[in-house]
């Protein structure tokens, strides 16, 4: 059995709240519960469970999403951004301080995936001899192999060099992973046993974000920054500091702690409406509401003008960067509504503003090679099931299925009425696959759950 899960967003707790806990002993209860069942055979029997792998499908653990990278400016010893030069000891250092964050944050997280590769977390019954579960028996513990793809916000675990593979190892060790050594993967091909788990499930794995030119720059590839990660970092981590340091004495505390939930608000960019209602409900007074506005259209202007962001600028035409000006100054002279209102247009007619990624499913090579009957991917946050074609003999049919993983989130959701009141719903989502081999689970393929709880 394989199961599959991303977009986990565990962060160092800078900037928001992650998925709590909760959510990984809920999925411990499931993964036992899976594990039972794939044990039934086609035939009616029970026989116990030989394996279980786990995939981790890229933005698990959540280095972008850190205030951690501001803590140095340009020319002070220790600088780094994700898109500096990740040769200069500084990368590593700050890559490393916030990784252990995250990892001492989310230590309780983290033993239960552990737990559940030292086989202490799902034990089956024995099997009795007419082939049923002997309730009375030793339990028998099953060891989970847990394997781990990178996306566009743990990148960085795809990187060479040695001071990067220590920084692997501790992930390795505090999560129990499948790893010996060697960059985590982007691509299954960079696996070989992620391609045995390709051909034994007839899977095929991506995180996504290779379809995403905002979150991945095609020119450079994966071991590099994007247009995305500068805006993260520059505009949604550093507009709370900015206004904590600035103006912590003047606001309510509860606007800064709100403020830093931005990287939870869905949908993203009703961002500018979040910090709208926030200001409305919590900085009382028109004056504190204009010198917010002013720290937003400065910190825009700052971004803009950014050297990185003009080498994403490309010549004669209408980029990303273009559009992000453009929002730039249309922000200065307008409020956070309007801002929303035209990101929104910026969306659907310069990012393409789809959600789903099944398209692109029908072009992977192993969707036309019938290799894979399931082509999986994550990024989006959007669960789906898709079919794609039903391919094979009468005798033997078989069905091609596109797939999206989902994420384990904490979310703010716009609420649908009457949306420019800035209401939003907080609650958590959690969404996890299992793909079954041989006979498992009665003979069935896979299963895909999806549930949302407050």
């Amino acid at each position: 059995m394989l199961i599959i899960v991303s977009d986990v967003h565990l962060g160092d707790g800078t900037c928001g709240q992650s998925i709590s806990a909760d959510a990984f002993h809920l999925f411990a209860d499931r993964l036992e519960e899976l594990a039972f069942n794939a044990s039934w055979r086609a035939d009616g029997s029970y026989r116990p469970l030989e394996r279980l792998d786990i995939l981790l499908l890229g933005d698990i653990l959540d280095v972008l999403h850190s205030t951690r990278w501001l803590d140095h400016q340009p020319g002070e010893p220790g600088y780094a951004r994700p898109w500096s030069d990740s040769r200069d000891p500084a990368y590593a250092e700050t890559l490393a301080e916030i990784t252990q964050a995250i990892l001492q944050t989310h230590a309780e997280s983290a033993e239960i995936l552990r737990a559940a590769a030292q086989g202490n977390l799902v034990r089956l019954p024995p099997a009795d001899k007419h082939g049923q579960p002997d309730e009375k028996g030793q339990r028998l513990p099953l060891k989970a192999r847990i394997y781990y793809m990178v996306g566009n916000h743990d990148w960085f675990y795809h990187l060479p060099g040695p001071a990067f593979e220590a920084i692997r190892q501790e992930i390795v060790t505090t999560l129990g992973l499948q790893h010996q050594a060697g960059s985590f993967a982007w691509e299954a091909e960079e696996s070989e046993a992620l391609l045995e788990l390709c051909s034994r499930y007839r899977v095929y794995p991506r995180h996504g974000d290779l379809y995403d030119a905002f979150n991945y720059d095609r020119d450079k590839g994966r071991d590099a920054s994007s247009l995305g990660d500068v805006f993260t970092v520059e505009m949604l981590n550093r507009f709370p500091v900015e206004v904590e340091r600035r103006l912590g004495n003047e606001l309510d505390p509860s606007l800064i702690k709100n403020l830093r939930e931005l990287t939870n608000i869905r949908p993203a960019l009703a961002a500018p409406l979040w910090i709208s209602g926030q200001i409305s409900q919590r900085a009382d007074s028109r004056k504190l509401q204009n010198k917010l506005k002013a720290i937003w259209d400065e910190l825009g202007e700052e971004f803009i003008n950014l050297g990185v962001v003009r080498t994403f600028d490309r010549w004669l035409a209408f980029d990303n960067v273009d559009a992000l000006e453009l929002l730039q100054k249309i922000s200065k002279r307008t409020s956070f509504k309007t801002i929303n209102e035209v990101v929104n247009w910026l969306r659907k007619n310069m990012w393409g503003g789809e959600i789903s990624y099944s398209q692109h499913a029908l072009k992977e090579k192993a969707f036309l090679d019938r290799s894979a009957n399931y082509i999986v991917y994550g990024h989006t946050h959007h669960y789906e099931v898709v079919s794609l074609d039903w391919v094979g003999t009468p005798a033997t049919p078989a069905s091609q299925v596109y797939v999206n993983s989902g994420t384990w989130h904490t979310y703010y959701d716009l609420a649908v009425h009457r949306p420019r009141q800035q209401k939003f719903v907080p609650y958590q989502v959690l969404t996890y696959l299992a793909f079954y081999s041989g006979d498992e689970r009665f003979g069935r393929k896979f299963e895909a759950w999806s549930g949302a709880y407050a």
